[in-house]
């Protein structure tokens, strides 16, 4: 509205007052009347709409009121609501808070952790040219599997050859056995003719009774040799107790140089110097012992020695009661016969070489027929092939490494700080969260925690001895195996290697 009077009687000289508003642009009634209270300066003003009040006055009668600065209205703000809003939230937080530090408390998590597993390296245990490769990266095979064959025809020119020297053993067995009953039929013709001999069979007493005088002579010999032997027991027991007494008397001097050299008294030479002559006691003792040991020895040699010219001395009687039976017995030639026994004793030696030759043969047929079954080459394990580096064609040397077999019992290796094993034990349940398979969450059970921290069995592994030592947390692995459950439809979709995230509950 632009030019619009508004004029009020004031009883006294009944003059009309105008205010006139500015060009605005109204919103609403409120604002309206804030500018309107903006616009009159000290007479109340009334705002009518009728056609009479507008009118044009002349300039000289018109009071302009410079415009105001227009006013916001004051809004109530909606305290209320805002301080139920800061109540949820503080609600909200604290329980948060409360149901993460009650997780905190009764959970230990690492993301240092990995999936193991077993790799079983395949290669060959004889040198020889891969004629055949059955397998493929990443196949699945079983035990046992057939993987690779080798070219088997020089195997099998061995174990011709192995089989041919058998079949000639077997044979040459069987001819002395034949000999063995051809002596004896021919020992025992000489024996009846043998009976004619008499003059050898009084030969043969007269050796015997010979054999009996120089037994009897060498029981005496033997009998003094026990007594020498006896009388030297009671000396070199003498020098044990010697070498005992300085063997005490160096220990305790080497015990004390110790306890003197850990307290750093004396130098490290005079220690050594009482150590050597411990040592130098200790082997005097040990000789002594071994004196001793000698000694008694010769004794029981000695006594042996007696008893084996006691038995030479039986013997020999038994040799002259002998020669007379055969004499008696044969009247013949007593050493025809014995030299037909003498034959069938070779030629039973003769079957016995034989029959060891024929186990010879034996296990060389058997290691010819082993070195054959290894041109096969099959799977220690079941699992998936990885890493096969051999082709048909190769030359391979035992112990090349072929391909390596993956096996599908997995678990997990999570290096945990030593401060968080305080409530860790075997049994506790495991949530695994898997890098490759971040929206599934497996579980598991710990089943082992390593006997050492991981820097212990490392190829270098540190030495805290030294003088800028800086305490470190270490880290110790903890297995933890998968529940069979959990990882049903993941078998073979999980390979040793990926990384994991694991949380224990400790309590």
């Amino acid at each position: 509205m632009e030019g619009i009077n508004t004029t009020n009687s004031n009883g006294r000289n009944g003059h009309k007052t105008t205010a006139v508003l500015d060009k605005e642009l109204v919103q609403d009634l409120e604002t309206l009347e804030a500018l309107t209270r903006n616009k009159t300066t000290n007479t109340a003003v009334s705002l009518k709409t009728t056609p009479d009040d507008i009118q044009t006055q002349p300039e000289t009668q018109n009071k302009q009121v410079e415009p105001q600065p227009p006013q916001t209205p004051k809004r109530r703000k909606p305290l209320a609501l805002i301080l139920a809003g800061l109540g949820v939230g503080a609600v909200a937080a604290g329980g948060f808070g409360y149901q993460w530090w009650q997780y905190a408390s009764t959970h230990q998590e690492t993301d240092n952790a990995q999936v193991a597993g077993h790799l079983h390296q395949v290669s060959s245990r004889i040198p020889g040219t891969v004629s055949q490769v059955l397998v493929n990266d990443n196949q699945q095979v079983q035990q046992g599997q057939l993987l690779v064959k080798l070219d088997p025809r020089d195997y099998q020119v061995k174990v011709q050859q192995t089989e041919a020297a058998l079949q000639n053993a077997r044979r040459q067995a069987q001819a002395a056995q034949a000999n063995i009953a051809l002596a004896s039929q021919t020992t025992s013709g000489k024996t009846t003719q043998a009976q004619g001999e008499v003059s050898n069979a009084i030969a043969a007493i007269a050796t015997a009774q010979a054999a009996v005088k120089e037994a009897q002579a060498g029981i005496p010999a033997a009998q003094a040799a026990v007594r020498e032997a006896e009388a030297g027991i009671p000396a070199a027991q003498a020098q044990v107790a010697q070498t005992n007494a300085n063997l005490q008397r160096a220990q305790a001097d080497y015990n004390r140089y110790n306890t003197l050299f850990q307290q750093g008294a004396i130098t490290r030479q005079q220690l050594e110097t009482a150590t050597a002559a411990y040592n130098v006691a200790l082997a005097q003792r040990n000789a002594a012992l071994q004196g001793v040991q000698q000694a008694q020895a010769r004794l029981a040699s000695a006594t042996v020695g007696v008893q084996q010219a006691q038995s030479r001395l039986a013997q020999a009687q038994e040799g002259v009661t002998s020669a007379q039976a055969r004499l008696a017995a044969s009247k013949g030639g007593l050493q025809q016969a014995t030299a037909g026994g003498q034959q069938t004793n070779v030629n039973r030696n003769q079957y016995e070489a034989a029959k060891a030759a024929i186990s010879q043969s034996e296990a060389s047929l058997k290691d010819a027929q082993l070195q054959l079954s290894y041109t096969n080459i099959t799977a220690p394990a079941a699992g998936r092939v990885g890493r096969k580096t051999v082709e048909v064609g190769n030359r391979v040397q035992a112990g090349t490494p072929l391909m390596a077999i993956v096996n599908n019992d997995y678990w997990l290796v999570a290096n945990f700080k030593e401060t968080q094993l305080e409530d860790m034990k075997p049994g506790e349940e495991v949530e695994i969260k898997l890098d490759a398979f971040p929206h599934h969450t497996f579980k598991g059970r710990v089943d082992s925690i390593s006997p050492a921290s991981g820097a212990q069995f490392a190829l270098l592994p540190p030495d805290n001895v030294t003088g800028n030592f800086t305490k470190i947390v270490q880290r110790v692995p903890v297995k933890i195996v998968f529940d069979s459950e959990s990882i049903k439809g993941y078998e073979s979709r999980i390979t040793p290697g990926m990384s994991a995230e694991v949380s224990v509950q400790v309590k």
